[in-house]
């Protein structure tokens, strides 16, 4: 069965999500990562769906969810649009699973409505480790933010000549990734230009860290708050920090990390049977 496209609103934006069903199992919501889109979560909603009903969210600025104007790319707007489509579906408490910046947004979200979430899973969401250019004094992230908004204003979404060139570039970011999922990932991730070159779906203005939102000491008392369960995965070969080093895995009352050898970033893609394996013994546990 392949799911079905809906839409809802969330803060005057038309955003997609995708629903793979079962009725009546309990909800699960997926949140992917930053500059990627929904469909990348379609091998963990096939094997999650018989005990879940299993939806998939198009962040706003990915996949087929709009764009937003002058360029809304905060985390509190993606809370705000996760927010938005639970109680669209109202089905509460729900289960989350995020990855990157899925991770974090469901994250801050379990924090802020800690009632509203069962269970949680989050691969490599801990946000960009301390050394961060995103977490330096607050003129100077306020300045790289500024040029590189203007940066961005004179750049062209970059094209591929065809759907290979596209592919390629897809495995030069994740090497672990097979042709197979690789293509897939593309396929849903582009859309055809008039002379059958191919871009990126996302927004391009989607790719700044806005210069606030991502407080170490922020995260650190949000994510304080969280009461469900939370399964934390990191891949050993990430650039991302292990995140029991910098104290905000600490604070998370009720954790557990896995850490995946012979993983990436994409933890959910490299090696998918141990992260199914994982996550079903932490969500079907009583």
């Amino acid at each position: 069965m392949e799911p079905i496209s809906h839409f809802f609103y969330s803060h005057r934006l038309k955003l997609q999500f995708w629903d793979w069903g079962t009725e009546g199992k309990p909800t699960m919501i997926l949140v992917h990562g930053g500059l990627d889109h929904a469909r990348n979560w379609d091998w963990v909603a096939r094997a999650l769906r018989d005990d879940f009903h299993v939806y998939a969210i198009d962040l706003r600025g990915h996949g087929n969810s709009q764009h937003a104007p002058g360029a809304l790319y905060t985390l509190a707007e993606h809370v705000l649009d996760l927010s938005a489509l639970a109680d669209v579906i109202n089905d509460y408490p729900i289960y989350i699973i995020g990855h990157s910046l899925g991770g974090i947004v469901s994250l801050i979200y379990t924090g802020t409505f800690p009632e509203k979430v069962k269970k949680l899973v989050a691969i490599e969401g801990l946000g960009p480790p301390p050394n961060h250019h995103i977490h330096a004094p607050a003129s100077k992230r306020m300045r790289r933010w500024v040029e590189g908004i203007r940066k961005t204003e004179k750049r062209e979404p970059h094209s591929y000549p065809n759907l290979d060139a596209a592919v390629s570039r897809m495995k030069e970011a994740n090497p672990h990734l097979s042709d197979d999922v690789a293509r897939h990932l593309t396929l849903h991730g582009t859309n055809w230009n008039s002379d059958g070159s191919l871009t990126w779906k996302f927004d391009n203005f989607a790719r700044g860290f806005p210069p606030y939102g991502t407080n170490i000491e922020d995260a650190r008392q949000i994510f304080g708050q969280i009461t469900c369960p939370v399964l934390l995965f990191w891949g050993m070969e990430s650039w991302a920090a292990d995140p029991s080093t910098d104290g905000r895995a600490n604070v998370i009352q009720n954790h557990q990390l896995i850490k995946v050898a012979n993983a990436g970033h994409w933890v959910h893609h490299d090696q998918l049977e141990l992260f199914l394996e994982e996550t079903k013994k932490f969500l079907l546990a009583a």
